[in-house]
């Protein structure tokens, strides 16, 4: 992440140095993605899905997602670019990029009808992309406040003094992350059992969803350790429900069969062996 300007330019200067990056483009992003949500939110809790409003913020939502992901994508391959790196595997290893992956995605969600389970897992990486960017650069930018620096450093300039709304946006940041990367693996699994039962029903457009969002989903499965973690719980839960007296065989057989897919489903689309790496993790059955 980029430092934050120089402390010698005025107040003034610092701020217009700091909104001429990029970095500060993708805050934005991410900053106007969460005031979307929280706004399609009180429409959704009146019922109001489809009002101008509701459809507006849906919409801007997948927009600042993309464009927040896209800026970190173009950084990463300038960045490749200007220090003569070459792309191994090709449009296989940009697929395998998990910020292309979510900027695809916010795509598709952004043309296709409204899923507003889509739009939580967005929302919480955007919650911490805002606060650490407001705890590493707009605090120290806004900060006038500035302490004289260790003795026996010579040259070495004033430092912005310890702000104690950036401690606790560090505390914050530190405790939950975990947990709540837990609750984006969770919420991305089940929008895939959302949509299965769209396409059960035969919805409009939700079979071309259930494939793109397989494939995306099949791809965290072999790079987050969060995604395995919850395919995991849910297939101990359904095995201890389905191993019930008083569950049907029939049950307990077409969910064996359904693993059993799933496991045919892991082993054929495992990019590793076409790119000549070690095979993902297989999914624990």
């Amino acid at each position: 992440m980029a430092h934050p300007p120089s402390h010698d330019l005025p107040l003034s200067e610092r701020l217009m140095h700091l909104a001429q990056t990029l970095q500060f483009a993708w805050f934005v992003g991410h900053l106007s993605l969460i005031l979307c949500v929280l706004r399609y939110a009180f429409s959704w809790i009146r019922m109001n899905y489809y009002g101008g409003m509701a459809q507006f913020c849906y919409r801007t939502a997948f927009i600042s997602a993309a464009s927040a992901y896209g800026i970190v994508v173009y950084k990463t391959f300038r960045a490749r670019a200007r220090a003569g790196q070459r792309i191994p595997n090709g449009a296989l290893s940009v697929a395998a990029d998990e910020n292309v992956q979510y900027l695809v995605l916010a795509l598709i969600w952004l043309f296709m009808p409204q899923w507003p389970i889509a739009m939580l897992p967005y929302s919480i990486y955007s919650v911490f992309h805002v606060a650490t960017y407001t705890r590493s650069n707009l605090i120290p930018t806004l900060q006038t406040k500035l302490v004289a620096p260790p003795a026996g450093t010579p040259n070495a300039k004033p430092v912005p003094a310890p702000n104690p709304i950036a401690d606790k946006i560090g505390v914050f940041v530190k405790t939950y992350y975990d947990t709540s990367m837990s609750v984006v693996a969770s919420l991305e699994v089940a929008v895939w059992f959302r949509l299965a039962l769209s396409f059960i029903f035969f919805q409009r457009r939700s079979w071309i969803m259930i494939t793109l969002y397989t494939i995306f989903l099949r791809a965290r499965y072999a790079q987050s350790p969060h995604i395995r973690a919850a395919f995991a719980q849910f297939e101990a839960r359904a095995d201890a429900f389905l191993g019930a007296q008083n569950i049907p065989p029939a049950a307990r057989n077409y969910w064996e069969m359904a693993k059993s897919g799933a496991g045919w489903f892991h082993d054929a689309t495992d990019l590793n062996k076409y790119m000549g790496g070690a095979s993902a993790p297989k999914k624990a059955s």
